[in-house]
Order: structure tokens, then C-alpha cells, then sequence
């Protein structure tokens, strides 16, 4: 595998698809242990409530990782850092494929959650890094298009293919996959552009930290980051077993009713980014909130299996144009800070994913009603909070109407 020499914008425009490859195999990876749990269950003659460990012993490691891998990364590169930390994601996968119990699996899926912390994170600030705020959303809307898709993906090929491969070869093949672009990225370091030099002493640090929660505009748009994530990793953690208890679906039925979450990001991401760049994120966020509660609330009685479906992608949209448009306002916090903001804000999801998994997990020991009900009516209450919060945030169409005109 070649790379030509070529222009700067050119070059930016490759990095970035590889960035968007590594975040989509990076989800995938995730994802797909999620809609398994009934299967993995079964194999490993465990109940469903401790096989549903799998997913926060990966979710909340990852998340705790990135507050050490974005500051790391500020100070010694992001291409060193990533290219250690997608080797270190390529082994952990192998070694899933490895595990012969479900204490092991969970144990090995922690280590995979520590490994692969902070890939995304340090992705996402040399995006951060390439393109100036007011163009940011369209490569923003591209990674997060590639994170919905490998989670659409992921947990769609995870159920649908365990009968016919097994769920370890398909750990097996993220793994070589994971090889191969790994090789790719060391190919193209050269090309890559970064900032980098903060220094790293614990005071530093922390003040770095003090200073993205301190002011009203970070501490809010963490907040939400970590109550959005909160309600999507509780819903999503547990479809697979909410779709067999009361649709009696299989893996690969499971499979194709999931199909529609992720998918929509991929061809809508993009497209999202440029509204929010030119219209603003102050309605976009919030109409996203809005749409992922009634979602939920939708899903709590038994309705047909074709209007889960629907609900199910229209979920994902919700999503598409909540987090992404969090994370543009986030990398505009502090560019010296950007790999020490975006770890923050990695921290902040997947620690609300994997929180929010435990409490749907508890909830739905009532009922699954129950447990879509609480979290749809908090959604919901969560979005019209929103209105308010981001109603500040400008777009770049109307700072350059503001601008002052110069002869």
C-alpha cells in the first residue's frame, strides 16, 4: 500500500479518511458484544444480568483511559499515541476472541476498554487540529458518521453473524483488520499535522481541567455530554435482550432490527455538521434530545416489531445530532487544551454509556416499560433544558453578519 505525495489539502482530506476508518473499527469492535449478551450467555452458562457486565467493564475503562491519553497526547504527539494505542486495541481484540469464560471475557474486555481509550480521543484533536472551528463540522460530522456506523455495524454483523462464524472469529477479524490500518497510518505519520508541546506536570494538568470545566460554556456542554450518554447507553446496552424477551427474536433477527441504528450517521453526519456550522448548534442539540425521548417513550409499550424498527433508527438520528455538535463545541474550548478537552469529553460519554447501562440494567429487573418510561421521561426533560443552555451558541453564518465591514 502506497501513499503519493500530494497537495496539503489533499493529504488532510486522506488522514481524515483514515481517522474515520480507525473510529468506525474502533465502535465496531465495541459494539458488538452488546446484542450477544443473550447468546454469550447461553455459551458460558451465565445469567443475563452478570453477562451484561461485559458491556460497562469495556465502556467505563475506556472512558477513565481517555483523561490520561488526551493530556499525553498534547504533550508527546497524537501520532505516537495512536499508533501505540490502535496496537494495543488490535491485541485485545485477539484476545476476546480467547476468552473460555464469562469472568474472563469481562476481564479481558476491561483491558480492551483501558487499551483502546483513548484512539478515538486523540482522532478526533488531530481533526481538531487540521481544520479551524467554523469548518469543523463536516469532518466531525464524517467521524461521528464513522462511529454511528460502526456501531450500527458492530452490533448489527455482531448478532447476525455469531451463528454462521461465531462470535470469536469475529473478534479474530477485527483484529487483522485493525493490522492492516494500523499499517496504513504508519505509512501516512508523515503527512500528519500536529500541535503539540503542552507540558505535562500534575499541577498542569489540573489546572488544564479547571480551566475547561470553569467556564460556563465547558462545564454545561460536559454536563450534557455526560446525561446524553447516560440515556443512549442505557437504551442501546439492552435492546438485544429487549428485542428477545419480547419479540422471541434470534441473533440474526436481533441483527436486522438493529440494522437502522448507526446507519443514518454515516450518510447524515456530514450533512448534520454543515447545518450546525452555518444554522448553529443552539437548535440542532436540543431537537436531537428531543427526538431520542420520544423514542424511548415510544418503545415502552409492545407495539409491532416494523414500528421498533423505525423507532430504533430514528434513536440513532437523535444521537447523530446531539454528540457530534457537543464535540465541535468542545474542541473550540481551549486549542492548546484540545487533546486534554476531547479526552474530557470521550470521559464524559463513554462513562455516562457504561453508568447508564448499570441503571437500565437495574431499572429493567421491573420491567422493560418501566425502564424505557424513566429514561424517555428524563430525555425529555433533559431537552428542554437544552434549549436554554446552548441558546448562546452561534453559528458561523451569523458571526460573519457580524462581522464589521472594513474599506
Amino acid at each position: 500500500m502506497s501513499v503519493r505525495e500530494s497537495s496539503p489539502d489533499e493529504a488532510t482530506e486522506r488522514i481524515l479518511k483514515a481517522l474515520t476508518a480507525t473510529s468506525f473499527l474502533i465502535f465496531f469492535s465495541g459494539y458488538i458484544v452488546a446484542p450477544l449478551i443473550p447468546a454469550l450467555s447461553l455459551e458460558f452458562d451465565a445469567t443475563q444480568y452478570r453477562t451484561g457486565w461485559v458491556v460497562p467493564a469495556y465502556l467505563i475503562p475506556y472512558g477513565i483511559s481517555t483523561l490520561f491519553y488526551g493530556t499525553l497526547s498534547d504533550r508527546f504527539g497524537r501520532k505516537q499515541m495512536l499508533i501505540l494505542l490502535l496496537f494495543l486495541s488490535a491485541l485485545m481484540n485477539l484476545a476476546s476472541g480467547m476468552a473460555w469464560s464469562i469472568d474472563s471475557l469481562i476481564a479481558i474486555r476491561f483491558l480492551a476498554g483501558l487499551g483502546s481509550g483513548g484512539v478515538v480521543t486523540v482522532a478526533l484533536a488531530l481533526v481538531a487540529d487540521m481544520y479551524p472551528y467554523e469548518k469543523l463540522g463536516r469532518p466531525m460530522g464524517w467521524m461521528f458518521g464513522a462511529i454511528a456506523g460502526g456501531m450500527a455495524f458492530g452490533s448489527t454483523l455482531g448478532a447476525w453473524l455469531n451463528p454462521y462464524i461465531g462470535w470469536r472469529n469475529e473478534f479474530r477479524v477485527i483484529f487483522i483488520l485493525t493490522l492492516i490500518l494500523l499499517f496504513y497510518i504508519v505509512r501516512l505519520r508523515h503527512q500528519i499535522k500536529e500541535k503539540v508541546g503542552v507540558a505535562l506536570s500534575l499541577r498542569d494538568i489540573l489546572k488544564g481541567y479547571r480551566s475547561l470545566i470553569g467556564s460556563s460554556r465547558g462545564l454545561r456542554t460536559y454536563s450534557f455530554v455526560l446525561l446524553n450518554g447516560i440515556f443512549h447507553g442505557g437504551v442501546f446496552a439492552w435492546l438485544g435482550t429487549y428485542l428477545t424477551q419480547r419479540y422471541q427474536l434470534d441473533d440474526a433477527g436481533i441483527g436486522r432490527t438493529l440494522l437502522g441504528y448507526g446507519i443514518p450517521g454515516m450518510f447524515l453526519g456530514p450533512i448534520i455538521g454543515r447545518l450546525a456550522d452555518r444554522y448553529g448548534r443552539r437548535r440542532l442539540i436540543p431537537l436531537g434530545m428531543l427526538l431520542a425521548a420520544i423514542c424511548a417513550l415510544a418503545l415502552a409499550p409492545s407495539i409491532p416489531l416494523w414500528s421498533v424498527t423505525i423507532f430504533i433508527t430514528l434513536l440513532s438520528v437523535g444521537l447523530d445530532m446531539s454528540h457530534p455538535l457537543m464535540a465541535g463545541i468542545v474542541a473550540s474550548l481551549d486549542p492548546k487544551l484540545r487533546g486534554q478537552a476531547m479526552g474530557l469529553n470521550t470521559f464524559a460519554i463513554f462513562i455516562g454509556l457504561g453508568t447508564g447501562s448499570i441503571i437500565f440494567q437495574n431499572i429493567m429487573l421491573v420491567g422493560f416499560t418501566t425502564a424505557f418510561l424513566g429514561f424517555g421521561l428524563l430525555q425529555f426533560i433533559l431537552s428542554l433544558l437544552a434549549f436554554k443552555a446552548f441558546a448562546s451558541e452561534k453559528s458561523a453564518h451569523l458571526t460573519n453578519a457580524i462581522k464589521p465591514v472594513t474599506v
